[in-house]
């Protein structure tokens, strides 16, 4: 009986829980999302072929890199000043950074396409226009996402995560049966990121109107110099680690061909939704949670062990089923030709199940401003996880060099879980410590 009042007062307390209140409601919009994408996906495996998905995984690489640097981190400090009007300059310093990237990209586009071309294995003039738009996207989309989390509009950001599915699902169908290959596949994603844009620019535009007044260059430039640390070492550390996650399918394309390339991008994707359901929404409300206890100097290390303790025990089981039956899964589900995306699940699922717990770490670093460190550990990790795909793919066969790779990923990223665990609790030990209690309440 003692037991079950125990977990009826933790179960109520969870209800009345703000943090908790707001992770399900962000949640929600990601599940539906996630529910319409695993939805379709036996539909799109058979309407573009690996070799397809080799171009496409090349070409979102490429966005991905560059998107690292495009608001040089300073929409993630959006979330850290008290008062409104210094967010607000910071989220106009995150456009003007989008802006000026987005045309310095323009400019090597012009002067050196090649460039282009050969990562992303593609020809003609529509890739390259694709992706200046695509990072003209994302960088909005940084921004006025971390603006409707400082202003804790997780319904707005919920809805968009549903709208980007929609879009991206009904695109890649009609592009698909019209057999456009890659480029369907590129346009969809764009037309995807574009519509949850819109969906959260509305959250900040009734801001931007009431207070344009208190934005200025000078109050930017200040913004700048404050928060000089995002780009020396967050956007840096960004950089470096979309290098790191973008490396495999450029490099697998050059030693082993688009097709295996292809399979790797499909297999990571299918394996990494899922775990979105719940990341997406926990970055935005744990990132919320924890600069509100630190803005009201609470302690965090209770708060990060709970948080890590729960994703471990979330990704035990299904990490367990596709170490066993990836491969039967894969070819059951998707049809023969994508097997080897199956085989490569079973191997990555080792180090994305701890990537999937690292999340806390990443998040709770630049809070406590570690962002030096976590700079040279992904540093580190580059050179790696580099020196793995070009030695493997000179000496092994890809299966190993998978292996490998996703061994050292795991080994790498609970490093890392430790290191910034350990920093927070000698946080803890030189300031005040906090309750189990305090981290559903308040």
């Amino acid at each position: 009986m003692l037991e079950k009042r125990r977990w009826r007062e933790l179960i109520l307390t969870l209800k009345q829980s703000p943090f908790f209140k707001n992770l399900l409601i962000v949640m929600s919009g990601t599940a539906i999302a996630q529910i319409i994408s695993y939805a379709i996906s036996p539909i799109i495996s058979r309407l573009f072929s690996p070799s397809d998905f080799g171009i496409f995984g090349s070409f979102s690489a490429l966005v991905s890199i560059v998107g690292a640097l495009i608001t040089l981190d300073y929409s993630q400090a959006i979330m850290l000043p008290k008062e409104k009007v210094e967010a607000l300059n910071l989220f106009c310093l995150s456009i003007s950074s989008t802006t000026l990237i987005t045309l310095l990209m323009i400019t090597i586009s012009i002067i050196k396409p090649s460039i282009v071309y050969s990562l992303t294995k593609t020809t003609g003039v529509w890739p390259i226009i694709f992706l200046i738009l695509s990072l003209m996207v994302v960088g909005i989309n940084q921004s006025c996402q971390a603006w409707a989390v400082r202003e804790k509009a997780f319904r707005r950001t919920s809805a968009s995560q549903v709208i980007r599915s929609l879009s991206s699902s009904s695109a890649r169908i009609t592009f698909g049966l019209f057999k456009t290959g890659s480029l369907g596949l590129i346009i969809s994603n764009l037309i995807a990121d574009l519509a949850a844009t819109l969906t959260l620019i509305k959250v900040v535009l009734k801001d931007l109107l009431i207070n344009n007044s208190s934005i200025s260059l000078k109050k930017m430039r200040l913004m700048a110099r404050e928060y000089l640390d995002f780009p020396l070492y967050s956007a840096t550390q960004n950089f470096i680690n979309a290098i790191s996650s973008g490396l495999p399918v450029l490099l697998l394309t050059r030693f082993y061909g688009l097709t295996i390339a292809g399979s790797y991008a499909f297999g990571v994707n299918l394996l990494i939704a899922p775990m979105g359901l719940i990341l997406t929404a926990l970055r935005q409300v744990l990132f919320q949670k924890a600069c509100e206890y630190q803005h009201q100097e609470k302690g965090l290390f209770l708060l990060y062990i709970r948080t890590i303790l729960i994703l471990f025990s979330l990704i035990f089981f299904p990490a367990l089923i596709i170490l066993i039956w990836g491969p039967q899964i894969f070819t059951f589900i998707f049809g023969a030709r994508w097997f080897m995306a199956g085989i490569m699940a079973r191997s990555l699922i080792i180090w994305l199940a701890f990537a999937f717990c690292n999340l806390p770490a990443v998040l709770f670093a630049r809070i406590i401003r570690i962002q030096k460190f976590v700079f040279f550990y992904d540093l580190a990790l580059l050179f790696i996880r580099t020196s793995i795909l070009v030695i493997g793919g000179l000496l092994l066969k890809v299966t190993h060099t998978i292996m490998i790779f996703a061994t050292a990923g795991a080994i790498m990223n609970l490093f890392l879980i430790f290191y910034v665990g350990k920093s927070l609790y000698k946080k803890e030990l030189i300031n005040q410590r906090i309750t189990w209690d305090s981290l559903f309440n308040s």
